[in-house]
């Protein structure tokens, strides 16, 4: 049962991580938390493995599809998400290490999440000015930022991603959404990289990813045909609804974890 609800969420998840750039690990990890069947470091595993399909997925559909990509921008803000992935599951890793209790590392993430959310939601809101940051340096900065929140709150990407993108090169939301599922796919690689060459993947439950990378793929598959579809302002309201939706379940989660 927990394996078909699993699929449920993912599939949901992915598919309005892909319209919104968002990756899905943003609604995927608190619902999970919120499900509360297994550990805070097997729901960061899962929620990246199901990010990381997405990804491939979309990336490829959306380019199949005539999405055009400055390559340029894609290879430096992979580079930073790289360098920011693998500094961010180390700095989890550290902190789940650190403490004595998985729920103060849980309500860490949480607090970092809603900050993120909320800066997310006024950016697209209210209109605020934007610059146009055209050098390598910017991307990498940019990529090593989202790598590093992506691991480390175990979300894949999420708000800050598509949000960062519009304010630091002017891009509209739909071609920020585009380079966001970039940074993912490279950000969460560096994490499964890590935790393969680390910790290994012996300690988590892995009959779950006969449920896992199936919705995953599926969910991509549909986001991207659907983020094709939509117009830019179709685009930001589902961003923005989710953006609300995962806001109230992550203060939910912090309620429940006093």
């Amino acid at each position: 049962m927990i394996g078909i609800l699993y699929v449920i969420v993912i599939v949901l998840a992915n598919t309005i991580g892909a319209i919104s750039g968002m990756g899905g690990g943003v609604l995927i990890k608190p619902i999970f938390d919120l499900i509360n069947v297994h550990s805070v470091s097997e729901i960061s595993f899962y929620a990246t493995l199901a990010v990381f399909t997405m990804s491939i997925v979309s990336t490829t559909r959306q380019i199949q599809s005539g999405q055009k990509a400055n390559w340029r921008i894609v290879f430096w803000v992979a580079t930073g998400a790289i360098m920011g992935g693998i500094l961010g599951n180390i700095t989890l890793e550290y902190s789940l290490n650190r403490f004595e209790s998985e729920d103060k590392v849980q309500l860490m993430q949480i607090i970092l999440t809603v900050i993120t959310l909320l800066f997310a939601f006024c950016f697209t809101k209210y209109d605020w000015p934007t610059a146009k940051l055209m050098r390598c340096k910017w991307y990498l900065v940019c990529g090593l930022c989202l790598g590093f929140l992506a691991s480390l709150l175990g979300i894949g990407g999420g708000p800050i991603n598509v949000s960062l993108f519009m304010l630091m090169f002017s891009f509209k939301i739909k071609e920020a959404t585009f380079y966001s599922i970039c940074t993912i796919f490279f950000s969460q690689l560096a994490k499964l990289l890590t935790i393969l060459f680390t910790t290994g993947v012996m300690q988590y439950d892995l009959s779950m990813l006969y449920y896992i990378i199936p919705a995953a793929m599926i969910g991509g598959i549909i986001g991207a045909k659907l983020t094709h579809l939509l117009s830019e302002d179709k685009v930001t309201l589902v961003f923005q609804s989710v953006v609300i939706c995962v806001l109230v379940i992550n203060c939910y989660n912090a309620y429940d974890l006093f």
